[in-house]
């Protein structure tokens, strides 16, 4: 399978001239034979850029309906998006989603012809209390329920440790694979071994291109959710080399 490589953009630029820059380079710069990549700019751009793999950092678990300040999965696909973030760690603290609405938006999403990245991880007192494989089960468990073994294989699963988002303490190389390992094995006793060998299982937390190609080539990830470094386009773009 190809690897995938997914900038997250969160709340930035400020402005529509610096997205369409940011976009335009990014797609300029990243070409690569092996390598999917993916940008996901904020809502407020998404009509502006135009690419082949664009994707929303987050989609309702709804529909349609009376849902304020919400988005449909059907509004993305309209606006050319063909990949959506859900259950990033930020969502689920700032704005106490759940796995039962992690599960809602990921359905619409497939509904939709979209493609779910559903994001999963501990927190450090998760961590610290060796609570994670459970912490990971339930996520994943909780997330997918009722979706068949057809819808799963094109869902896109990203171990995010929570504790290594935005603070430049990265998870080591060792912890990384034992998670995706632990990741593989609950998909296969949830659905079977053929799913879960095929599935695209990526790291994301303070990822740089220093490190990047450890989680790949060592830890077993097939491909990276990147943060901060998707706004530097040159440091993004060395990321996406060395996945190749």
């Amino acid at each position: 399978m190809k690897n995938i490589i997914i900038a997250n953009w969160k709340m930035n630029p400020a402005t529509n001239k610096e997205a369409k820059k940011l976009f335009s380079e990014t797609n300029k710069k990243a070409k690569a034979k092996n390598t999917e990549v993916v940008v996901c700019p904020p809502f407020a751009y998404l009509g502006l850029l135009k690419g082949k793999n664009l994707g929303a950092q987050n989609v309702c678990f709804e529909g349609k309906g009376a849902f304020t300040g919400e988005v449909s999965a059907l509004m993305l696909k309209d606006l050319g998006v063909s990949f959506v973030i859900v259950g990033h760690s930020e969502r689920r603290k700032y704005f106490n989603e759940t796995n039962l609405q992690m599960n809602g938006k990921i359905k619409n999403s497939m509904e939709a012809g979209l493609k779910p990245i559903l994001c999963i991880g501990e927190t450090k007192q998760e961590f610290e209390a060796h609570l994670k494989p459970d912490v990971l089960e339930t996520q994943i468990t909780e997330a997918l329920k009722d979706i068949t073994k057809e819808q799963v294989k094109k869902i896109v699963i990203a171990y995010e440790p929570v504790w290594a988002i935005g603070t430049g303490e990265n998870c080591s190389v060792d912890e990384t694979m034992t998670s995706i390992v632990f990741i593989r094995k609950i998909i296969s006793e949830l659905y079977n071994r053929e799913i879960a060998d095929n599935m695209q299982i990526i790291y994301g937390g303070s990822v740089k291109s220093f490190n990047s190609a450890d989680y790949i080539k060592h830890a077993g990830a097939n491909g990276l959710l990147v943060g901060g470094a998707s706004l530097d386009v040159e440091e993004f773009i060395a990321i996406v080399k060395s996945a190749e």
